[in-house]
C-alpha cells in the first residue's frame, strides 16, 4: 500500500456548516454547494455522488490542515 507524504496541505478554517465528500474528500461550505452532488466527483469522474459528512469544528488554539491527497487531518499546536 502506498503511503501519502502529505505534500498538499490545506488550512481548514473555523467556518461552520462544512461538508466533506467521503469519496474525494472535497470540503466545501454548505452554502457554496450549488447542487446536491459533489462538484469535484462530477468534474473528474462524471459521477453524481451525494455522500457528504458534516465537518465538526472545535474552538481550540490548534491549526488544522487537511491533506489533499488522502484526506487525513493534521493538527498543529
Amino acid at each position: 500500500m502506498d503511503e501519502c507524504v502529505h505534500k498538499n496541505l490545506v488550512l481548514m478554517n473555523q467556518d461552520k456548516n462544512k461538508l466533506r465528500c467521503i469519496h474525494c474528500h472535497l470540503t466545501i461550505n454548505e452554502e457554496e454547494l450549488e447542487t446536491d452532488f459533489c462538484p469535484e466527483c462530477w468534474e473528474t469522474d462524471r459521477i453524481k455522488r451525494s455522500d457528504f459528512e458534516k465537518v465538526e469544528q472545535k474552538d481550540t488554539d490548534t491549526c488544522t490542515y487537511r491533506c489533499e491527497g488522502c484526506g487525513v487531518e493534521v493538527k498543529i499546536a
